[in-house]
């Protein structure tokens, strides 16, 4: 065990040395600042519901809403969700609140596809930068089995996975608390749900929205992991993981008229079709989801520990 963390150890500073690890961290930093700019737009809006005459604005608004509908058919769509969604705020006697720092978190859980994209990049150069500088010889003639070795690169990419989730997570936070400032710490939020509106826990939907999406970074990082074993090549497993999960709903589209399309893996890593209780295919359920995306787990881990402990390397 004691190997093992070694090896684990020495896989984060290889990791953490390179100067591309950390210009992924700039670009993360960089992004949420310029997000939370175009934000204020967001907070300006906020702002007039603050007041303690909050009930007649809200009512005036919705005259305003039903004399827009009045006068423009194409305006209904939207203006008789927002009166609701107003109404339900009347009816129950809930303020609006301010736009804050956990909103801003929780409006841009779409930050975590760019933790899937740098995954991926570092998942398939792990083992293939190894055959690409040299290196492979120099770790397999330590007294440590490969098993060891494929498993410590392996567990780092998932260290990766979840530093990187966490500093987006923490400076969002902390971006979001500079920019609009903290309106508590047990914040609520009105939310168009399957029943219609609610008044739900924002750190609830934080969870829920990132936790979601964790699915489809595990199961992409592992893939790209095991394109990296199997071909040597960073730019092709990189190549292959970000097409495939940018093009992976089409590919399911493409199949939907197939019954059989329901065991493609794309099919079943999207986890809020059951939370929206509409699953793509008949007969699918969260057990079989997670059932289907265990086998591809086993078998991604298990080609890239045949192909990494059998190959051999002298010619390398």
């Amino acid at each position: 065990m004691s190997n093992f963390f070694q090896l684990l150890v020495n896989e984060q500073i290889k990791l953490y040395i390179r100067k591309s690890t950390w210009i992924m961290y700039i670009l993360i930093a960089v992004l949420v600042v310029g997000l939370a700019f175009l934000s204020n737009y967001s907070v300006e809006q906020a702002a007039k519901y603050q007041d303690d005459n909050w009930q007649e604005t809200l009512e005036q608004e919705n005259a305003d809403l039903q004399k827009q509908m009045e006068e423009d058919d194409m305006m209904q769509g939207f203006n008789s969700t927002q009166l609701e969604k107003n109404n339900f705020y009347l009816e129950n006697n809930i303020q609006p609140r301010s736009y804050d720092t956990w909103q801003f978190v929780m409006e841009h859980d779409f930050l975590l596809s760019l933790v899937s994209l740098f995954t991926i990049i570092v998942a398939a150069g792990i083992i293939a930068n190894e055959f690409k500088w040299g290196t492979i010889k120099l770790l397999l003639i330590r007294p440590i089995t490969r098993t060891k070795i494929l498993a410590a690169k392996y567990v780092s990419v998932l260290l990766f996975a979840l530093f990187t989730l966490l500093f987006v997570l923490i400076f969002s936070w902390l971006a979001g608390a500079i920019f609009f400032g903290v309106n508590g710490m047990d914040p609520h939020i009105v939310l168009n749900e399957n029943d219609g509106f609610a008044h739900v826990s924002i750190i609830g939907q934080i969870i829920e929205g990132y936790g979601l999406q964790l699915v489809t970074l595990v199961m992409m990082a592992t893939f790209a992991f095991m394109i990296s074993a199997i071909f040597r090549q960073s730019s092709l497993a990189i190549g292959i993981a970000i097409f495939l999960m940018l093009s992976g709903n089409m590919i399911v589209s493409f199949f939907s008229e197939y019954n059989w399309a329901k065991y493609i893996l794309f099919a079943n890593t999207n986890m809020s079709q059951y939370i929206n209780g509409s699953p793509m295919f008949e007969g699918m359920s969260l057990g079989f989801s997670l059932a289907v995306l265990t086998v591809y787990y086993i078998v991604f881990l298990v080609l890239a520990w045949v192909f990494f402990t059998k190959r051999d390397v002298a010619g390398h």
